[in-house]
């Protein structure tokens, strides 16, 4: 279902991403020479005469770097960072400058949220380093808050298959372009881990990493979140600004309602979109990767998606494959996950023997790496010793219709890890009980635990053994 023009079209961005600075000063060398000292690094640049002019040129396009003059004849530096601070998403770091600082301006600037402040007259190996040095930490803001949302951060997809070396080769080659893309596969399969490493493949790689599920996005509210929205001279920017020069991964693009996919659509066919509430067009500056686990083709038959959009975002479809087409990749992702986890998660540290690795290399992993991640992460909370061996395995598996599969889709993953893993644990030892037949004598014998010690956990956890039903 891939028209021609479709299949050949691409979103004619720039493929590069240079950081985009406003300069906010009244003296016409000063703007002219910091312009032209900026845009020689490589930055591109605004400039701005006074006050109101820069209002207008930070409401037209997010900046990634604000270099602002304090005396103005008409707003002052200082009012304005305010009003910036104070908004939503406001934009980048903001460096100040003055030729009449005096400690006590530069202590205000640095309370109301400027990066740095800078004398004149400016230094220009100073004002250099100071902006380098803003932005990396920017980049290092945002790539610690991905990594907080997604703990086990990998940096490729893994694996020494021909499947994975394949998905891999096709990723970089993707990544020379600015295709738009469409990723699909199984819930738990990777496309997050795909997607960022399209991003870090790309030219784009210093700009943002920007994410969002797209069934999150209330009807009422998408297109706020998406856009943004201009309201009494303030400014909301949306994911696509947030974007700004990167990548912005949508899940779940099939349960986008009708009326934002228009939106959407006309966005990437124009490479330009208004904010609601505005009337000033904003460049379209970021590569949009779209994903589903759905037949988004036969949603478009049902007509619950866009057919224009479908074929905007489909010009490069990617398949992530599910963990069972590449089982031989277990052993060398069972070793990854499980020392990612003793370090970010301060796990104890255990060793899968071969027998459950080769157990582990033949199950038909429903989940996904979702799936294996969690059962790592539960052998590794709950049990005990260096060895991790097949029996275990096999108890935490479970079988088909037993009480703790049943439970697995219905863990709460949005909990701290404390209360996650007292649910975990209350879970897996009644059914530990119930398989035994309340013998708590039996339980500490399967899961490897010291009587007394399984004892005192029940009682941690408030399981009476008399009061569990039994199996059977």
């Amino acid at each position: 279902m891939q028209p021609p023009e479709a299949a050949a079209r691409e979103l004619s961005e720039p493929t590069t991403s240079a950081p985009y600075i406003l300069v906010v000063d009244d003296e016409p060398d000063i703007r002219q020479l910091l312009q032209e000292i900026l845009e020689d690094e490589g930055y591109e640049v605004a400039v701005a005469e006074n006050g109101e002019t820069a209002r207008q040129q930070h409401r037209q396009r997010k900046p990634d770097l604000i270099l602002l003059d304090i005396w103005m004849p008409d707003i002052d530096g200082i009012t304005l960072l305010k009003e910036w601070k104070d908004e939503e998403q406001a934009g980048g770091p903001v460096i100040m400058m003055s030729g009449h600082g005096t400690v006590e301006t530069a202590v205000e600037a640095t309370r109301l949220g400027a990066y740095d402040f800078i004398e004149k007259p400016i230094s220009l190996a100073k004002l250099l380093l100071t902006i380098e040095h803003a932005l990396e930490t920017q980049k290092l803001q945002r790539e610690n808050q991905g990594l907080r949302r997604h703990n086990l951060q990998v940096q490729e997809p893994i694996g020494k298959s021909a499947v994975m070396q394949g998905l891999r080769d096709q990723l970089r080659r993707i990544a020379e372009h600015d295709s738009g893309v469409l990723m699909s596969g199984e819930p738990g399969c990777g496309i997050h881990i795909a997607a960022r490493y399209l991003h870090d493949s790309s030219t784009r790689r210093d700009g943002p990493f920007v994410e969002v599920n797209a069934a999150s996005l209330a009807p009422d509210n998408a297109a706020r979140e998406l856009f943004g929205a201009e309201q009494g001279g303030s400014v909301h920017y949306g994911l696509l600004e947030q974007a700004n020069g990167g990548t912005l991964l949508l899940y779940d693009i099939a349960e986008m309602d009708l009326a934002t996919q228009a939106r959407l659509y006309s966005a990437l066919d124009t490479h330009s979109f208004y904010r609601t509430g505005g009337n000033q067009p904003v460049e379209l500056r970021v590569r949009i990767i779209a994903a589903t686990h759905q037949d988004l083709e036969q949603r478009v038959a049902d007509g619950q998606f866009r057919k224009d959009l479908f074929y905007l975002l489909n010009v490069v479809p990617v398949r992530i494959p599910a963990l069972r087409e590449h089982r031989e990749d277990v052993p060398e992702l069972l070793n990854i996950f499980t020392n990612l986890l003793v370090d970010q998660e301060k796990l104890p540290y255990r060793k899968f023997s071969l027998a459950a690795q080769n157990r582990l290399r033949n199950y038909h992993w429903p989940g996904n790496l979702r799936e294996l991640t969690n059962l790592i992460q539960r052998l590794l909370i709950v049990g005990s010793g260096h060895e991790i061996d097949v029996d275990e395995v096999d108890i935490a598996l479970g079988d088909t219709g037993s009480a703790l599969h049943k439970r697995e889709v219905e863990v709460n993953y949005d909990l701290p890890l404390r209360e996650a893993r007292e649910q975990f644990e209350r879970d897996y030892l009644e059914y530990q009980l119930r398989k035994a037949r309340g013998s708590v004598g039996k339980v500490a014998q399967a899961v490897g635990l010291e009587r007394t010690h399984l004892y005192r956990k029940l009682r941690s956890l408030g399981i009476d053994p008399k009061n569990i039903p039994q199996d059977g």
